[in-house]
């Protein structure tokens, strides 16, 4: 293995890694909240889109975001699609 492609596989190995512990953690510490978006900030698909940040209205049922857990009742949202 060259040099190059040392480098290339750490930096593969470092992101898959990083991505596992921030999925991890979000499962551990947050919760989904829908209705709570505002138009194009939603976290992840929803409501016939695929992506994050396509939301197309403020406070859409289908949509959500990651809140930290036990916080979502009191920024009016709910743990369920409305």
């Amino acid at each position: 293995m060259n040099k190059k492609q040392l480098v290339l596989a750490s930096a593969m190995s470092a992101v898959l890694a990083m991505a596992a512990q921030s999925t991890f953690a979000a499962d551990m510490s947050n919760e989904k909240c829908y209705g709570i978006a505002k138009a194009g900030g939603n976290d992840c698909a929803g409501n016939g889109h695929s992506c994050k940040g396509q939301a197309s209205k403020d406070f859409d049922g289908k949509e959500w975001k990651h809140v930290a857990a036990g916080t979502c009742m009191e920024m009016k949202g709910t743990l369920k699609p409305m």
